[in-house]
C-alpha cells in the first residue's frame, strides 16, 4: 500500500536530504555509500522539477520525481512501483539544482 504524507521544506537542499533519506531507508542503504543523483526535469525550455535516484548493490535503483509545478514528490521502488506520494504544503523555489551526479546530494 502506498503511503501519503504532507511536508514542508524551506529550501531545495532540505528537500534533497529528505528524498535521499526516504530512498535509502526504503532498501536499507547506507546514505554515505549511496550518493543521491539529481537530473533536471524540463517542460519545454524551463526546469519544472528534479528526478532523484540512488543506486545500491545488485543494480538496485530507487527514484523520486519532484514536480515543483504540482508541489509533489512521488517515490518509486526499484521495480518502478510507487511506494510514497508526498504533497508539499510549502515547496522551495526551484533554482539551479546545484551539483548533479554522484556526490551531488
Amino acid at each position: 500500500m502506498m503511503s501519503r504524507a504532507v511536508v514542508a521544506f524551506s529550501g531545495a537542499e532540505e528537500l534533497a536530504r529528505y528524498v535521499h533519506t526516504v530512498l535509502c531507508d526504503r532498501d536499507a542503504l547506507d546514505p554515505n555509500q549511496s550518493p543521491l543523483v539529481r537530473t533536471p526535469l524540463n517542460r519545454g525550455a524551463r526546469v519544472c522539477g528534479l528526478v532523484f535516484h540512488v543506486e545500491g548493490p545488485r543494480l538496485l535503483r530507487t527514484s523520486a520525481v519532484w514536480s515543483a509545478d504540482d508541489a509533489r514528490i512521488i517515490f518509486y521502488d526499484s521495480s518502478g512501483v510507487r511506494f510514497q506520494d508526498v504533497t508539499l504544503s510549502e515547496s522551495p523555489a526551484l533554482s539551479e539544482p546545484g551539483p548533479q551526479g554522484p556526490g551531488g546530494g
